[in-house]
């Protein structure tokens, strides 16, 4: 994972709208978030079931880029294409993370994350074959009140600690100990980091 924090989010996407909201997110959000500086790579993935999940995550230099008035100038003017999707991106699940540990890195070909809380210790990264990495993050408080990107999806809800794995096999993902939570599993959709901005 590259930087020490990051914006991990889920949702669903209404399958009316998914064919525009890829076009969207792919040509026009992922560019003008990749170009406000301390935004390092963005990814989406879809839900490896062919459901109607995403997962994107924003990987970020540091906590405070999240605090900064260029990030926070773009979610409080989303664009008109940004405002006509956002409303249909469903449950909505949004938190600002910092990096607490990790191992890895790369894009893998299968993604498992769970939102969970500790109730005690804080679990132990998974290693073995077939996977990738592994990196604990931990949501952090969102600074200010509620922007004009949240105010058009009805509000979100945040995760409280953030487990993710990967793997370039799919198989190896599934006997791995994961902590008791809210388990999803994606695969990679598309990528794109701030140097391949043209």
């Amino acid at each position: 994972m590259l930087g020490k924090a990051a914006i991990a989010m889920w949702w669903d996407m209404d399958p009316a709208w998914r064919e525009e909201f890829e076009d969207w997110h792919t040509h026009e959000h992922f560019p003008e978030r990749l170009g406000i500086p301390g935004f390092l790579r963005g990814s989406r993935w879809a839900s490896a079931d062919g459901g109607d999940g995403f997962f994107v995550l924003y990987e970020l230099d540091r906590h405070e880029t999240l605090a900064s008035p260029e990030y926070l100038a773009r979610l409080n003017q989303p664009t008109p294409w940004s405002a006509k999707l956002m409303p249909h991106h469903r449950n909505m699940v949004r938190s600002l993370c910092a990096v607490r540990a990790g191992w890895g890195g790369g894009v893998p070909q299968t993604l498992a994350t769970i939102r969970f809380t500790p109730k005690s210790e804080l679990p132990r990264l998974p290693q073995g074959k077939g996977l990738t990495g592994a990196h604990l993050l931990q949501s952090q408080p969102m600074p200010g009140g509620q922007t004009t990107e949240q105010k058009i999806r009805g509000g979100d809800a945040t995760a409280d600690w953030v487990l993710l794995v990967g793997g370039y096999d799919g198989d190896a993902l599934a006997p791995t100990p994961l902590p008791e939570g809210t388990v999803g599993f994606y695969r990679p959709a598309y990528s794109l980091s701030a140097g391949e901005i043209a």
